[in-house]
Order: structure tokens, then C-alpha cells, then sequence
């Protein structure tokens, strides 16, 4: 529907006053357009230029929005434009349109003599917003590498590479969401900063407001007198910091999360979380975000069963609902990609205990040719997770009950004193995928191993005092987001999944 909207600017100061008569129709997406019909209605497109092509008396402008795969193709027709186009104002615009530059074009949606497309739109007007410059413009029509779009990451989602990863990680954002809702899940935020170390490891970005120089300048006087390095924490005065207490940012909102578990029963987090992990990785990220259930009354074995439902949802949706870019990627960047997500979401997946998995993994190491040798006791590497997936048991493998020293704190210990009630989901193509537990709900169990690992209790009380207050069997797993998004995608490096990658030496934009 075409309407006017009357525009009124004041300048206070003079008391001028202008009116301007706007008349405009609301742009239609176009993936919307591509799919309806060529009924030869007038339509409005906004987007940016993808090519331009001039001919004598023929233009064609190819043009994306964002919101599909495909472009839109508008045509000019200097010999004979449309009866209610402005030639002269066309020819003036289309003369500041290159690649990269943004439009607003009005015209006659009509069928399209062209290959791949239905429908094409005939201009009628046409409004350069944006030029970009064709000398200074990044992204050129040569292959540019992922290392130089990284470079210009800003930038990048205009490609149709990372234009894909982003609508599909739209899509997964939103099937995360409905399939936990669908469930009777309670979405929770966990906190982004804390004062305890979920996982024990160490790896926390800290947050504070204290002077890093005059702590150095303390440093230097304190060994000018003799301090030990071992003793030089004792200079930092956390009470004086903003939170009273030495604060980080969270690597897991799952203690959190069980906390609201024993108060609503199913509960969800899907946030960012942070880990100072220097490994400059293709898999690793510092910034990342992070699905965690918590799931009060489940055994390991019930979360076993919502761990293969959960990613056999996912992966539908993303074969259902991300079609045209999924074909992209298999076309693309990783041939086979459907075949295998498909196989992915129709197998059943195979249970094995830890024990059994190494026994099966020594059995095959001769062949196999492994960079790290297995054993029982070792923390399963990823040539060992696809070995389990690719080759032995060609399907998605399920390993429970790990050595409880290669595991967390908070994992339920097994009757037999070494194991506990852990599980990881492997899929074929990355291994790891999804790691889990059955938590520890027993309070003199739960306080005896922080004490073992050497872990600062009073930093811990409030988690230890839920085992005292209706304390239940309680499970929960973690999925990392952007490794889903790897997955579902092809994409080799995890820093071409999110929009703006954090790692090592990497905080642009």
C-alpha cells in the first residue's frame, strides 16, 4: 500500500519551519518476493548491489537484502522502460551504483526470462543510498581467503558465504529455544560475573576496577624488600575492589543453573561465556555461548535419552528450515554435508562405557595409527572420538562413565570409586559435541572431593548448601553454540561461526 507521510523539521533557534511530501511504499523482503507471484503489482526492494551489468540498452542489477540466499534481479530497459518510469532520474542513479553500493528501487514485478529465478523486477525509480567507491571498497569479485574476511569482519556478512552461517545461526538460536519451551524448560540468565570457578580449571578472564600500575608499582617495592613470588598475591587488597572479592568471568552458568533446577525442576541457560585458554585453535574461541540444561529428578541414563533428542531436533530443523543455505555449504565448503546430518538424525545412537571404548580403541590402534595413544585413564582425544564414530561404529556414539580425575568435581561418583556418571555425545566430522553428568547430590560426597582437588570451600557454600535444603538427583549437560554452528555448516574454523570471533591477540571491532 502506497502512503504519504508528512514530514515536519524545526529549528527552534530561527522558529523555521519546513514540510516535506514523502511518498513511499514498505520494502518487501526478498525472499518474500521470489516466492510470489509475477502478477505485475508495483513493489518497493531495498538491498545492496551484488553485480551490475551494463549493456547498450539493457541493466541488470542483481540485489540482496540478507534475508535469503538468492538476489533479486531489477531491470532497466533504456529502448523501452516502463510507462511510469523516470528514465532520466535511473540513468543519473545508476551511474553512482557499483558493488557493495545500497538501493531503494521501485518497479513491476514480472516473470523472469532468466535461469534459476522466477520473478525479476522492472524499474520504475530508483535511489542510490549508499555508493561504495569500487577502488576502496573490501569485498572485490576475486576469492577472498577467510583470514582476509576475518580482516574485515564487519563487512562479511554481505558475503554469501558468511550471509548463510548467519541466517543459520538465526535458525539454530530460535530451534534451541522452541525445543526446551516445547518441553516445559524455564529459560534462566545465569551471571556473567562470579567468584567461582565452575569447571576447576584456572582459565577465568578477571574482572576488576583496582589499578593495575600501582599493583605493579607495590610489586616492584615488595621485591625490592625481599618478597617471595610465591607470596605476591598477598599485595592485592580485594576488599578494596568493586565487588569486595576477586570476581572473573563465567567459563559455565551451570552451578547457577542447578541452583534454579531445585526450585523449578527444568531449567535452560543460553549465553555468552569466557575462558583465558590460550590456544590458537580452529576450535577454540574465548568468547563463546554456551546451551545449558539443568534437569532435577533426571539420572544419567534420562539425560542420556534428551541429549540424542535434543541434537536429532537441531539437526532437522536445520535440514528443514536452512535448506537452500545447507546446499550452499554442500556445494561449497564441505561436500557430503547434508548426507551426513541426515544420517546424523535418523541413526540410533550407540552407548558404550568409557572402559569399553578404550578397550575397543586399543583393539584397532595398530591400524588406526594414532598421534596419542590410548589407555585407560586418558581423556579421549578428537582422532579417537571420529575413530569411534567413522570407522568403528559409523554412527553417533554416546561414551558414559569417564575416570573421575580427567573430570569435573560436581560429577556423581560410581560405586566403584574411579569412574563417575559423565556422558559425551560424539558425531561423526568433529567427534565431541555434547558433554554431561549426573551431579553429585550428596553433601559430604560433593564437599570431600572439592577438598581432594584442593578447591577453596568458602567460595563454594552456597553450592554445597544445596545438598542440604531438598537436595535431589539432579543432571545437566553443556553444548557449546558456535560448535553447533561448525557442525551444522561445514565451516572449518569455529571463527567464521560467530559474527565477531574473540581469541588470542584477536579483539577487533
Amino acid at each position: 500500500m502506497r502512503k504519504t507521510f508528512w514530514l515536519r523539521l524545526c529549528n527552534i533557534d530561527r522558529g523555521m519551519y519546513y514540510q516535506y511530501n514523502v511518498e513511499t511504499m514498505k520494502p518487501v523482503l526478498i525472499k518474500d518476493l521470489l516466492t510470489s507471484n509475477a502478477d505485475g503489482r508495483k513493489v518497493t526492494v531495498c538491498g545492496w548491489v551484488r553485480t551490475k551489468r551494463d549493456s547498450k540498452n539493457l541493466v541488470f542489477i542483481q540485489v540482496n537484502d540478507g534475508s535469503c540466499f538468492a538476489s533479486i534481479q531489477l531491470t532497466f530497459d533504456r529502448s523501452n522502460p516502463s510507462k511510469d518510469a523516470d528514465a532520466e532520474s535511473i540513468e543519473n542513479e545508476l551511474k553512482k551504483l557499483s558493488t557493495g553500493a545500497s538501493l531503494r528501487a521501485e518497479g513491476i514485478i514480472v516473470p523472469s526470462p532468466a535461469s534459476g529465478q522466477a520473478v525479476e523486477v522492472t524499474l520504475e525509480k530508483l535511489i542510490c543510498l549508499g555508493e561504495a567507491k569500487p577502488e576502496e571498497y573490501p569485498l572485490q569479485k576475486n576469492k577472498m581467503s577467510m583470514e582476509y574476511l576475518r580482516e574485515n569482519a564487519y563487512l562479511r556478512a554481505r558475503t554469501n558465504t558468511f550471509g548463510a552461517v548467519f541466517r543459520v545461526r538465526n535458525q539454530m538460536a530460535f530451534a534451541v529455544h522452541s525445543f526446551f519451551q516445547e518441553r516445559g524448560f524455564q529459560y534462566i540468565n545465569a551471571p556473567e560475573i562470579t567468584c567461582s570457578d565452575c569447571e576447576g580449571a584456572g582459565e577465568m578472564f578477571q574482572v576488576t576496577t583496582l589499578s593495575l600500575e600501582k599493583i605493579a608499582e607495590l610489586g616492584v617495592k615488595a621485591g625490592a624488600n625481599g618478597m617471595k613470588i610465591e607470596d605476591a598475591h598477598k599485595i592485592v587488597d580485594y576488599s578494596k575492589d568493586f565487588f569486595g572479592k576477586k570476581a572473573s568471568l563465567t567459563v559455565s552458568g551451570q552451578l547457577e543453573a542447578e541452583t534454579m533446577a531445585t526450585a523449578l525442576s527444568r531449567v535452560y541457560t543460553f549465553g555468552p561465556t569466557f575462558r583465558a585458554e590460550n590456544s590458537n585453535t580452529p576450535r577454540h574461541l574465548a568468547e563463546f555461548w554456551m546451551i545449558e540444561p539443568e534437569m532435577a529428578f533426571f539420572d544419567l541414563n534420562d539425560d542420556m535419552d534428551i541429549q540424542e533428542e535434543f541434537i536429532k531436533y537441531l539437526l532437522n530443523w536445520a535440514l528443514t528450515k536452512c535448506r537452500e543455505d545447507l546446499e550452499f555449504f554442500d556445494k561449497r565448503i564441505q561436500p557430503g554435508l547434508i548426507e551426513m546430518l541426515e544420517h546424523v538424525a535418523s541413526s540410533d545412537f550407540v552407548r558404550i562405557s568409557y572402559t569399553d571404548a578404550i578397550a575397543e580403541l586399543e583393539k584397532h590402534a595398530d591400524e588406526a595409527k594414532f598421534e596419542f595413544k590410548p589407555y585407560w585413564g586418558c581423556d579421549i582425544a578428537t582422532e579417537h572420538e571420529r575413530y569411534l564414530t567413522e570407522k568403528i561404529f559409523k554412527k553417533p556414539v554416546m561414551v558414559f562413565n569417564y575416570p573421575k580425575e580427567i573430570k569435573s568435581f560436581y560429577m556423581k561418583q560410581n560405586e566403584d570409586g574411579k569412574t563417575v556418571k559423565a556422558v559425551d555425545v560424539l558425531v561423526p566430522g568433529i567427534g565431541e559435541i555434547i558433554g554431561g553428568s549426573e551431579r553429585e547430590e550428596d553433601y559430604d560426597k560433593l564437599l570431600a572431593e572439592i577438598n581432594r582437588r584442593g578447591m577453596d570451600e568458602s567460595i563454594y557454600d552456597w553450592y554445597l548448601n544445596l545438598r542440604k535444603f531438598g537436595t535431589v538427583p539432579h543432571s545437566g549437560f553443556g553444548l557449546g553454540f558456535e560448535r553447533l554452528i561448525r557442525y551444522v555448516t561445514g565451516m572449518e574454523n569455529i571463527r567464521d561461526v560467530i559474527p565477531y570471533p574473540r581469541a588470542p591477540k584477536l579483539a577487533d571491532f
